[in-house]
């Protein structure tokens, strides 16, 4: 069955629909240069600012970049794409590896941090370099690339791990690779008695659905039905919606492809200023999510990446989004929010994980606990809603911002 075409710009208007709906020629054909975006849409002078001295380089589908208003400056999709000059705003509290994956490899490309689960780095490549990306310092970068000996040695500790259970499947995009290689991983990690589950983490349902073609979907089905002494290893299929724009007819197609072959779907969104931070809209994705098919897993505060600080929110915007969800429609539709914390603390559940809170002027430290009973910090700006006081619930107390002078925010104590 061939895919639906949800919208096709007017400048690829003389392409055939095989051409359209090849994953190949879909990434092969993507925008990567101003003189090519400006043929499409009508560039704003700050995106023309940004254009001039790209922190990160531009790549964008042909299906993804149709789906814009291209006269809109505000389009949900377009900032997630298109470089905003924004990005060219440096914070001291900015990061290249906001979660210290680096730190936490015990070999090159492996990320080690949770007690039973490991992040495997496969690829630098992915169909859309997103504004908001956390691994801008490698995503993109042939110099990044994960080689076969490389991806080989991970595996080889894996193997030599037996508390490791889970392994998260990643890059860039997993699935930029080919199917042959992507599985192969799969097939190596399935070998390992101790491994139970994997995931793949990948954005193509999103930016080319194209790319679930009926022999990846075969391929994977296959995958999942291994047996190993009557149990099964599953491929669980984490993607990344973030607007309810995304959930195209490509989209659900894609989806449905993935379910048939056996591999539940989940949803980890990322709140961004401008993009998403609305109730009535995360509300309508969680719904439309289910639809096809996709557990809406986790709302994440924006990690701060270097260059993003304009996406970011108050913290409260979260737990108000979470506020006009949880209730208000199915318990399978409300994700989790939560905080990747700094430094390697990994996840934190919000608002469970706040013990106290700094409120400055423009901008609030949140103190959080993680885990492993580690405390860690986290700044947003400030909210000016009085969230806690409409919402009818306590606020958390107050901390004392001298506590951060011996850590990586001790630039805010020496400006008091």
């Amino acid at each position: 069955m061939a895919f639906p075409i949800t919208k096709k710009h007017l400048f690829w208007a003389g392409i055939p629909e095989s051409d359209w709906n090849n994953w190949h020629w879909q990434q092969a054909s993507r925008v990567t240069k101003a003189a090519h975006l400006k043929n499409i849409i009508n560039i704003t002078e700050g995106e023309e600012n940004a254009l001039q001295s790209p922190e990160f380089l531009m790549g964008i589908t042909p299906y993804y970049i149709s789906l814009i208003d291209e006269n809109n400056p505000d389009d949900a999709i377009r900032k997630q794409c298109i470089p905003q000059e924004g990005e060219l705003l440096k914070n001291v509290d900015d990061f290249e590896d906001p979660l210290s994956e680096e730190h936490d490899m015990p070999v090159a490309g492996l990320t080690h941090r949770y007690p039973d689960r490991v992040l495997l780095y496969t690829t630098h490549n992915c169909p859309v370099y997103c504004r908001h990306c956390t691994r801008k310092r490698k995503v993109s970068n042939p110099a990044s690339a994960a080689t076969s000996t490389q991806i080989d040695l991970c595996i080889d500790y894996i193997r030599s791990h037996p508390e490791v259970r889970d392994v998260v499947i990643s890059g860039g995009d997993p699935l930029s690779q080919s199917d042959e290689r992507l599985f192969r991983i799969v097939q190596d990690l399935q070998d390992i008695p101790h491994i139970d589950m994997m995931r793949l983490g990948t954005r193509n349902l999103v930016t080319l659905p194209q790319r679930v073609t009926e022999e990846f979907a075969e391929g994977l089905r296959k995958l999942n039905m291994r047996d190993f002494d009557g149990r099964r290893k599953p491929v669980f299929v984490n993607t990344h919606f973030n607007h309810p724009k995304e959930c195209t007819k490509e989209a659900a197609e894609a989806c449905h492809r993935l379910l048939l072959a056996g591999s539940p779907l989940g949803n980890q969104s990322v709140l961004l200023k401008g993009v998403n931070d609305d109730p009535a809209t995360m509300k309508e994705l969680s719904i439309r999510l289910l639809s096809m098919g996709i557990r809406p897993y986790y709302i994440y505060l924006c990690d701060p990446v270097t260059g993003t600080s304009h996406f970011r929110t108050t913290v409260e915007k979260g737990l108000e989004i979470i506020d006009n969800i949880r209730g208000h429609t199915s318990g399978f539709a409300t994700p989790q929010l939560v905080i990747d914390a700094t430094l390697g603390g990994g996840k934190i559940l919000i608002p469970n994980g706040i013990i106290g809170r700094y409120v400055g002027e423009d901008y609030t430290v949140w103190k959080l606990i993680n885990f492993e009973k580690n405390i860690h910090y986290y700044v947003a700006p400030t909210d000016k809603s009085h969230y806690y006081e409409r919402a009818g619930k306590p606020a958390p107390p107050e901390f004392d911002i001298s506590e951060l002078a011996d850590t990586h925010l001790k630039s805010i104590v020496e400006k008091l």
